[in-house]
């Protein structure tokens, strides 16, 4: 790895681009590995807190060909789920690939079989020439390949993508327990892989749904309650349907934000155009060839009422962005504070070409280099608009705050963000994969915020930020690629920060050199790590399942 620090330039707009040399290759984070479906023990150096008592679950790709036939987007890859179980102060391991529809027929047949967001199955090579072409024109099906996340309904483990399948899967085993079909309960073709939680456990998320007059983007909520033990998602409702600016075009979302009384819906310019991804199989096109970036759209941020479901006429817009999750939003004093970790150029989601994650030297570092680098921001957005609010002024009134909100009409309000960040966060290569003291300040003001550094196409660090000084701590070592942070909070916490943050510790340079990382979230210093003789892919997310 270069051991220069990277320049950082800022073009129009604030949108930063690094300028790195010398990027390591790292081909294995992004290569198949065989599951370990049975515990293994794992060698503890350090020491981890026994007060931790149950298990880190993750989710991501770990298969990516069949056969000869190779995927073509870091998306695409089939599910593999990981368990760190953690009990006095020891750390045992195991993984299994998600028994899906997709993996298999896959498996089966050995080839692809079911189309993923960048690849197209081929057409069955044992049928004939005519009916090889009539399957050119069947509907595309949506893969079951839960490969993104660990999510919570009613009490029980699901794996989530953004289709409409889910699998409930058991948290010990990782077996695969049912297929859920969120069709099948409302009327929505998919939903996010992000769900946000009230304290009741009443869980909230989002979902498309492609109906005769256009698509729709759906406000979903399900209860806690259970009323039998076979539940899944019995009682989900749809809260609110919202119409895209354009019904043929509407905006590509992987997460949304939620304060106490609202729902915040991010209406941004990365656009799938649905022409093209229906007729994608007919024109042999995969269905991210149907996604674009349009950098002459605004972005509009949506808000809706969590009681009454209605969606305030107050609209509030931004200039082009694009956000893949969010770190917070809460209210206060009139406002709501939607922070999130957002960059100006939405084109990085066509990036993650497997081909591209797999380049080495020039190549690579090109490719680091023109993708606009993730920022965490917050914009101010005031409630309490009337027919006396002031227009083309600034109504943001809270103290050493540099976010602005504009009334232009009754019912539209521009905004600009401030950064929740310094200057030296750009040495970092940004900020992803955010994560909160979530149990208790979901919501809520809170002062400090995890997540990984990227100076890399792979997390390669991580921090934690400070919102007061707006100083950060970093954890970070030479080929060293760690996971999402996940905080767990410890017993009789007084503080925001007492606690301990998880993360997964892959390398390319060393085989079967995995870990997992214990740091105290206050000092961010090592407290332990727990090394398992086994190669993990980079994966997504997860959650920690208590058992305490």
């Amino acid at each position: 790895m270069s051991s220069k620090k990277p320049q950082t330039i800022a073009a129009a707009q604030k949108t930063y681009f690094t300028k790195v040399h010398g990027l390591p290759n790292i081909t294995p984070l992004v290569s198949s590995v065989q599951e370990t479906p049975e515990p293994i023990p794992t060698t503890v150096k350090g020491t981890i807190p026994t007060w931790i008592h149950g298990s880190l679950l993750r989710n991501g790709p770990g298969k990516f060909e069949f056969g000869n036939q190779h995927y073509n987007h870091w998306f695409d890859g089939m599910a593999l789920m990981h368990r760190f179980q953690i009990e006095d102060g020891q750390v045992t391991y195991r993984s299994r690939f998600l028994c899906s529809d997709s993996y298999t027929q896959n498996s089966e047949r050995n080839r692809i079989i079911v189309s993923e967001f960048g690849t197209l199955a081929l057409p069955d090579p044992c049928k004939n020439f005519f009916q090889r072409f009539l399957s050119r024109f069947e509907m595309p099906k949506p893969t079951d390949n839960a490969s993104v996340n660990f999510v919570k309904y009613k009490g029980d483990y699901y794996v989530s993508t953004e289709t409409n399948c889910m699998h409930r899967v058991d948290p010990d085993t990782l077996e695969s327990k049912q297929k859920v079909d969120w069709s099948k309960f409302i009327a929505v073709n998919g939903a996010t892989a992000h769900p946000h939680f009230d304290p009741d456990g009443t869980a909230y998320n989002m979902g498309n749904s492609y109906r005769n007059k256009g698509a729709f983007y759906n406000i979903i909520r399900v209860p806690p309650e259970r009323d039998g033990p076979e539940d899944t998602l019995e009682g989900a409702k749809i809260l609110c349907s919202i119409a895209p600016r354009d019904k043929s075009k509407p905006s590509y979302y992987h997460s949304f934000g939620m304060s106490e009384n609202y729902v915040v819906f991010i209406e941004q310019p990365i656009k799938m155009d649905l022409f093209k991804i229906v007729t994608g199989r007919l024109r042999g096109k995969s269905l991210n060839e149907g996604v674009y970036w349009d950098p002459n759209q605004e972005t509009i941020f949506h808000l809706i009422d969590k009681q009454t479901g209605k969606e305030m006429p107050v609209k509030y817009y931004t200039k082009a962005l694009s956000t893949f999750h969010q770190i917070n939003a809460f209210e206060q004093d009139g406002f709501l504070m939607l922070d999130m970790c957002c960059s100006d150029d939405g084109q990085s989601i066509n990036n993650f070409l497997i081909q591209n994650l797999r380049q080495s030297g020039e190549a690579l570092d090109e490719m680091y280099n023109t993708m606009s680098r993730p920022y965490p921001r917050r914009f101010v957005l005031p409630l309490n608009i009337t027919s006396e609010t002031p227009l083309e002024q600034n109504l943001n009134t809270r103290p050493d705050s540099t976010a602005t909100a504009v009334c232009h009409t009754k019912n539209q309000i521009f905004c600009t963000f401030e950064d929740l960040h310094g200057e030296d966060l750009k040495d970092y290569g940004g900020l992803e994969f955010p994560h909160i003291n979530y149990a208790r300040y979901n919501t809520k003001p809170y002062r400090y915020y995890y997540g990984c550094g990227f100076r890399h196409l792979v997390g390669d660090s991580l921090i934690k930020m400070d919102l007061e000084s707006k100083k950060f701590k970093v954890w970070r070592q030479p080929d060293l690629y760690p996971s999402e942070p996940v905080f767990i909070l410890s017993p009789n916490a007084e503080e925001e920060d007492d606690g301990v943050i998880l993360s997964v510790i892959i390398t390319p340079v060393k085989d079967k050199s995995t870990f997992l990382l214990v740091l105290d979230a206050k000092t961010f210093e090592e407290l332990g790590r727990a090394e398992v003789p086994v190669n993990i892919p980079y994966g997504f997310h997860g959650v920690f399942n208590s058992s305490a």
